[in-house]
């Protein structure tokens, strides 16, 4: 007779429905990402059939189903590339939306500061052409003033975007 000791330890339960849970919430943030994201993660091919098929289902219970079958798939593939890849993509949403806040800061600084803010930003960026981006602060703060939208708040985002990549 074999002693308790020797005996393969299994998982509990709970343990297992965690991990089942997981794969589903990676399921479904896989079927949430854009097209062209998702191609870049390495799927099976059921798998990825099966992602396509929820992203056409409207139907509350059956994408509720099509969610769970999703999750059973997951548990016979590597979960561990997929996971890799999604990691991935969120850093780079996260760094892409840090830029954008810098942006933004930078645009609010020189319109609320005018040549004052200029001179720290030229500083940082050589390459910006200081009296093009003073013509554009200008017009920015005027109609920022006159509480007026006449697009030249956009035209010194988008410059300040071409200027800081």
């Amino acid at each position: 007779m074999q002693e308790p000791d020797d005996l393969p330890e299994r998982e509990s339960k709970s343990k297992r429905k965690r991990e089942m849970l997981a794969l589903q919430k990676i399921g479904e943030i896989l079927v949430e990402l854009p097209a062209q994201e998702l191609a870049k993660i390495p799927l099976s091919e059921s798998l990825a059939d099966a992602i396509s098929a929820a992203r056409s289902i409207k139907d509350h219970e059956g994408r509720r189903r099509q969610m769970q079958y999703i999750g059973r798939l997951m548990r016979h593939v590597d979960a561990q590339p997929i996971q890799e890849a999604l990691d991935k993509y969120q850093r780079k949403d996260q760094v892409s939306k840090a830029k954008f806040h810098q942006l933004e800061k930078w645009r609010d600084k020189l319109i609320a500061e005018g040549d004052a803010a200029l001179q720290p930003f030229i500083e940082k960026f050589p390459q910006a052409d200081s009296q093009h981006l003073r013509q554009l602060v200008r017009n920015a703060k005027k109609d920022h003033d006159a509480n007026k939208i006449s697009g030249a708040n956009t035209a010194l985002f988008r410059y300040l975007r071409d200027v800081m990549q």
